[in-house]
């Protein structure tokens, strides 16, 4: 497959996805701003920026209505969902040749449709769009899942889309870290996650915030956990990896940075997991940003890059 082709299916999966998250915390965040009286909507709309990843704008007030145009609504703001869906249309339009006719079809008109959907939505509320988000990301998915071939390009998708899962997941739970363990915030964590029913039809309805970091972190059955999208991400880099077998360590390092982070949820005891917990995401945190720079040199970007100094003549050569 050429890199060109497996870059850009890579950041579909990671472009829907995030569309998908943010549509999905977006969803109970504004729905709580607007219920909730005693919550303050300035410095909650805040906290959401810094989960996001987004930098809130200075001397400017921010409520559920400045909120949703930032994250939702805005092409210009990188992160929000239509500059999301704008990217990943864009990728989907390079790489035709490998992505099936209704994969292209259905981000075509998601993308089409913004706009009116968005007119609609500062009418009747902004909870239209995100559902219009979330219906035509469950689409793709689907569409993704019977359209394509298990083969190299699949991978590529799932990979992106599971890397994407793990940062979002572990983001939520980052936001929360500080909360009491009765706190409401961790039914919030569930929702925007879309983990609520599973959760409690799993604990029988106990609410309780050491199950939900445990639920969240490490089930090994819910699609949307660390650890399921961890396991999955590494089943996709080994089905990459065509090279003989290795007698002594991982075969690459994004594998290597997966595999080790995997393992190291797979036996922590649930007990210990509240344990240093704010530590432990911000290290699943910066083990995504590794992968995602190791996956790229080593099937995007193989070749050294070049860049110029400020002198005409030298020239600076990476690897």
């Amino acid at each position: 497959m050429l890199a060109r082709n497996a870059e850009s299916l890579y950041w579909i999966g990671r472009y829907v996805e995030r569309a998908d998250d943010t549509a999905r915390i977006l969803d109970v965040s504004v729905h709580q701003l607007l219920e909730d009286a005693t919550v303050d909507p300035d410095a909650t709309s805040r906290q959401l920026l810094g989960v996001l990843g987004i930098t809130p704008p200075e001397n400017l007030a921010l409520d559920a209505w400045s909120l949703t145009e930032l994250v939702a609504y805005s092409p210009e703001q990188i992160g929000s969902i239509t500059a999301s869906l704008t990217s990943a249309r864009e990728n989907t339009r390079g790489a035709r040749e490998v992505v099936s006719t209704e994969m292209w079809e259905c981000l075509n008109a998601t993308w089409n449709a913004i706009g009116e959907r968005q007119r609609y939505s500062r009418r009747v509320g902004p909870h239209a769009f995100f559902s219009f988000i979330e219906e035509r990301a469950a689409m793709f998915a689907g569409l993704a899942d019977s359209t394509m071939s298990r083969d190299d390009g699949w991978r590529f998708l799932v990979l992106g889309r599971s890397v994407e899962r793990v940062d979002m997941v572990v983001r939520l739970l980052l936001s929360r870290v500080g909360d009491k363990l009765s706190s409401p915030g961790w039914v919030t964590v569930l929702r925007s996650a879309g983990a609520q029913d599973t959760y409690l039809r799993t604990y029988r309805g106990a609410i309780d915030a050491g199950r939900v970091v445990q639920f969240l972190l490490l089930d090994r059955l819910f699609p949307r956990s660390v650890f399921h999208a961890l396991r999955q991400a590494e089943a996709c880099l080994e089905q990459l990896d065509q090279r003989p077998s290795v007698r002594i360590g991982a075969k690459a390092e994004a594998l290597r940075l997966l595999g080790r982070a995997r393992s190291d949820l797979e036996f922590l005891r649930p007990t210990d997991l509240l344990e240093d917990l704010p530590s432990r995401l911000g290290a699943l945190q910066d083990m995504i940003h590794e992968v995602g720079e190791a996956v790229s040199l080593q099937y995007f970007h193989s070749a050294p890059w070049v860049a110029w100094n400020n002198t005409e003549t030298d020239l600076e050569v990476g690897s």
